[in-house]
């Protein structure tokens, strides 16, 4: 682990729960379309006269109960097809800044994809101009920096995974980065070597899924041959021994969603959870919401949560929202920036 400042050890443990909501932090795992909430989905089915096979908002909110990343995917798939104008797409990443703001998330990098909605016969432009256009305005509207992560959806073919980054490169400049999200098992990372590694080429950020619910090997994979930056999930890397080491030793990091590790039944509780251990072996690790609208919080809920149910210090609060800047892709200056102003608070509470 890092050497970390003195005063972080100095703080008093009842403070913890307001240090948890007050401290600057950066969000690296979340799906702009699981930021979704019912309420806007009706307000969009309404305005784009989408018919919906729920009589209320609470109703939807009620089927969001899943036993597996697949029976997530159904619901959350169907929530999309009420987007249907650029308008919509800013509507819902404002949305979720807006959210994001209050809990002190200085700096996002939202996964998006475009193969839904080209899927409902969108045009891929439509989905990147309005997210890109709510980064553009985040510094403004919300006082934040946003970037947008493209992910191929594993579930499909390689091949369509070419077509969408084609699709993708006249708008080249408002994407930050390749991602790989979707259903895992059975999706192995090699499936998609020969398209990452054209967007490696192109200069693209590169990160993918890994170790949610696959096995070790996958995250393996997913550093060895789709050359990854940052792992997405990662959680199954507690199981081997020889990658905990690698990941600790070349200080690749882990976007750890726990709340959603929770709901899609990855862990039995939260008790349970590696993140402790993860970071006592001085692996990288970060804490994000994934699909908040579904998974029960925001980026301050997952820390209150977990926090709660595991023997987490404000050492480890520092450790993980020191981790986030480290591991965002903002420039040097941004994060000596913002490490700064997580250190003044801190000390504020020592």
């Amino acid at each position: 682990m890092q050497t970390l400042p003195s005063f972080v050890h100095h703080i008093p443990t009842q403070c913890l729960s307001e240090l948890l909501q007050r401290m600057p932090k950066a969000e690296l795992h979340m799906h702009i379309e699981g930021s979704l909430e019912p309420e806007l989905i009706f307000a969009m089915a309404q305005r784009n006269k989408v018919a919906l096979p729920y009589r209320s908002v609470q109703a939807l909110r009620d089927a969001y109960v899943f036993d597996n990343l697949q029976s997530f995917l159904d619901i959350y798939h169907a929530g999309t097809l009420v987007l249907k104008t650029e308008q919509d797409f800013y509507d819902m990443a404002c949305a979720y800044l807006a959210r994001a703001q209050a809990d002190n998330v200085l700096h996002a990098e939202l996964f998006f994809d475009t193969q839904t909605h080209t899927g409902h016969g969108l045009s891929a432009e439509v989905v990147i101009k309005g997210l890109h256009r709510a980064c553009t305005d985040a510094p403004d509207r919300f006082g934040m920096t946003a970037s947008l992560i493209l992910c191929f959806l594993r579930h499909l073919s390689e091949a369509e995974a070419f077509e969408c980054l084609e699709q993708a490169l006249p708008l080249r400049d408002s994407i930050l980065g390749i991602g790989l999200a979707s259903s895992e098992v059975g999706h192995p990372p090699e499936k998609f070597a020969r398209v990452f590694a054209r967007a490696r080429a192109l200069g693209f950020r590169l990160v993918a899924h890994a170790g949610e619910e696959g096995p070790p090997a996958y995250i393996w994979s997913a550093l060895d041959v789709l050359k990854v930056e940052r792992v997405d999930h990662g959680v199954q890397a507690i199981h081997d021994a020889a990658l905990m080491q690698r990941l600790a030793l070349d200080r690749i990091p882990l976007t750890v969603c726990p709340l959603s590790n929770l709901k899609l039944c990855v862990y039995p509780s939260l008790a349970q959870h590696s993140l402790h251990r993860m970071l006592e072996a001085g692996i990288v690790a970060t804490v994000n919401s994934d699909d908040p609208a579904y998974f029960g919080g925001y980026l301050n809920e997952n820390f209150s949560q977990t926090f709660a149910a595991l023997p987490l210090s404000a050492v480890h609060a520092y450790q993980l929202a020191r981790n986030s800047f480290e591991a965002s892709f903002i420039s040097a200056p941004e994060r000596s920036a913002h490490v700064a102003r997580l250190d003044a608070l801190f000390e504020s509470f020592a």
